[in-house]
């Protein structure tokens, strides 16, 4: 299986080899560093060519204006950040599907009678800062400015060193209400992360809903000490007390209706082979379809937490990263659009988004198109020629329709 089709077809050959990762495969774009940048001259060289006006906001996020920009706006887009090691479509396709199907109603003479805008956020993934959506949660208020700018990297570089190196004023960032009163509608096109529409025999599903979930960091501390000078029964070792925490968190999930929860990352300090550790960090990362039924289960993997740090003399702290309520799409545009698009299948989505952060503040929308792998997140990720242009006819005729 190959992407070359819909690459051909989106123009997403244009930045294929932007941010490759040699090592996990797929590809690693996280916020500011080189790649991000990359990526943010390749769409302002495309929006411009396709004759719209960008600039980029306090925030960091881009912004292509079709017309003046003004209220009452009809925006379309995504983010162009990865996950390490993640795949092509996840972000990228939203993106090259708004400039296409804007290409393509240009082209057409089309006139709209309100401001249309394509817009990519910034730190999407939250891959490099930990908190994902920064830049619509900085946008609409989600999370202070001074929190955000506090978030530091692998490095120990701040979010602020970071916007402030890409000449952003970190003193100017944070809630934009000028900027977020243009949105009268935000619609994401996104690849479906899961299989939903495989089920279905749809190529373009619409949303419904986002699970409620956050990320929580679970910090085991012990004695650091010497591999073989001391006996087992005198260690506090947070490895073993991390370890047996995380091999409980599936089993926690699984007793909870329709949760997820991951650990997709961990740090041992000081990282010897020979060393007994001092300190394990370890990141959670919890979903289910309801508000308290996600936090009921963060309640209790904190339990476990506790329980198996205390039998191996650690302790334990548990740190709330980020959290998202969950999400239902306004019932409104959700039923113009099925009606436009002929029924489309409306799905939820366990995924966190751009719009889902937004839709506490405007009203927003999402369009997802098939993924025949049902993977996301890994370079396995895909969506085939003809479902590409299948969102992007739904894109056109929702713009279409709409603006």
């Amino acid at each position: 299986m190959t992407d070359s089709g819909a690459t051909s077809l989106l123009g997403l050959s244009e930045i294929a080899d932007v941010g490759r990762d040699r090592i996990r495969g797929g590809y690693s774009r996280h916020v500011f560093d080189s790649a991000d940048q990359m990526l943010r001259e390749w769409f302002i060289e495309r929006a411009t060519r396709i004759g719209l006006d960008v600039e980029r906001d306090r925030n960091g996020n881009l912004w292509a204006w079709w017309g003046t920009p003004g209220p009452n706006a009809l925006v379309t887009g995504s983010h162009l950040d990865s996950v390490p090691g993640g795949g092509a479509f996840d972000g990228p396709l939203g993106v090259v599907s708004a400039l296409d199907s804007i290409a393509r109603l240009r082209a057409e003479g089309v006139q709209p009678t309100r401001p249309v805008a394509i817009v990519v956020f910034a730190e999407e993934e939250g891959s490099r800062f930990g908190v994902a959506c920064l830049g619509s949660r900085l946008l609409s208020g989600a999370i202070t400015a001074e929190r955000a700018l506090a978030l530091t990297d692998a490095d120990g570089i701040t979010f602020a060193d970071a916007a402030r190196a890409s000449s952003l004023r970190p003193e100017h960032m944070g809630l934009d209400s000028e900027t977020l009163s243009r949105i009268g509608l935000f619609v994401e096109l996104h690849v479906e992360q899961g299989r939903r529409l495989i089920d279905l025999d749809a190529p373009v599903g619409i949303a419904s809903s986002i699970l409620a979930h956050g990320r929580w960091r679970l910090s085991f501390t012990g004695q650091a000490n010497h591999a073989g000078a001391t006996p087992m029964r005198d260690r506090r070792d947070p490895v073993v007390a991390a370890a047996a925490t995380v091999a409980a968190v599936p089993t926690l999930a699984l007793d909870t209706a329709d949760a997820r929860a991951t650990v997709g990352r961990m740090n041992i300090v000081p990282g010897g082979t020979n060393v007994i550790a001092s300190r394990v960090d370890v990141w959670v990362d919890v979903r289910a379809d309801e508000d308290h039924v996600t936090r009921e289960l963060v309640d209790r993997i904190r339990s476990t937490a506790r329980d198996w740090a205390d039998r191996n003399g650690c302790a334990v702290t548990v740190t709330e990263e980020s959290w998202t309520g969950r999400v239902d799409f306004d019932e409104e545009p959700r039923n113009r659009f099925v009606t436009r698009l002929g029924g489309a299948p409306v799905l939820p989505t366990g995924a966190g988004h751009d719009a889902g952060v937004l839709a506490g503040t405007v009203p927003t929308a999402m369009l997802f198109v098939r993924n025949p792998t049902g993977v996301s997140h890994a370079p396995e990720e895909w969506a085939s020629r003809d479902d590409c242009e299948a969102g992007i006819d739904a894109l056109v005729s929702l713009i279409g329709s709409e603006a």
